[in-house]
């Protein structure tokens, strides 16, 4: 039996994972969600320690020095990091830990916490996912095309995950992460 419960969503941006993490957080209260830190500036209606811990480059590298990150990755020219001691008190209060990570910092954490869920969000094709991006309109033109490059990376790594769940229908792709977290959580 596992001592913890760790649930990971990665997608590329504009897969639809901040939705579903969004939908099942409401139909478990309980649950808590794992609050990146991050060096990029934050978005007009984003407040810190809600949508991420907002760090200075030099607090975040600090941090780095001290070890105190499970993972952590500079992409789009900002760092992310998932911080050790936020984890280590929530599995010590016996909580649904639920994130949203980059792929390769699910993959990192889930070296060190071997039981954890993966959940891998797909969009159905790469030209829905432009397209959405392109709608959301938060992001400038430079940096729209960073993430269509990311996506394709992030797509790679798909099948490294426990789980697959194509985000064609979002109703669907609702009851599908549903019926994986009642099947996974103790």
């Amino acid at each position: 039996m596992k001592d913890y419960n760790l649930i990971v969503f990665s997608a590329p941006s504009g897969s639809g994972k901040t939705t579903l993490v969004k939908h099942i957080l409401k139909l478990f209260p309980d649950f808590v969600f794992s609050i990146s830190a991050t060096t990029r500036p934050k978005r007009e209606k984003e407040t810190n320690g809600i949508e991420y811990y907002f760090l200075s480059e030099k607090e975040f590298e600090e941090k780095i020095k001290n070890n105190e990150f499970v993972e952590w990755e500079r992409f789009y020219d900002y760092y992310y990091g998932t911080l050790k001691k936020l984890i280590e008190e929530k599995i010590e209060q016996n909580k649904v830990v639920i994130f949203e990570l980059d792929v390769k910092g699910a993959l990192n954490l889930k070296k060190i916490y071997s039981d954890s869920v993966l959940i891998f969000i797909s969009p159905p094709n790469f030209e829905t996912l432009e397209q959405r991006l392109i709608e959301r309109a938060t992001e400038s033109k430079m940096d729209l095309q960073k993430r269509l490059e990311r996506a394709k990376l992030e797509m790679s790594f798909k099948d490294k995950f426990d789980y697959i769940v194509i985000n064609d229908n979002l109703e669907k792709a609702q009851k599908e992460v549903l019926e994986i977290i009642k099947k996974e959580i103790n």
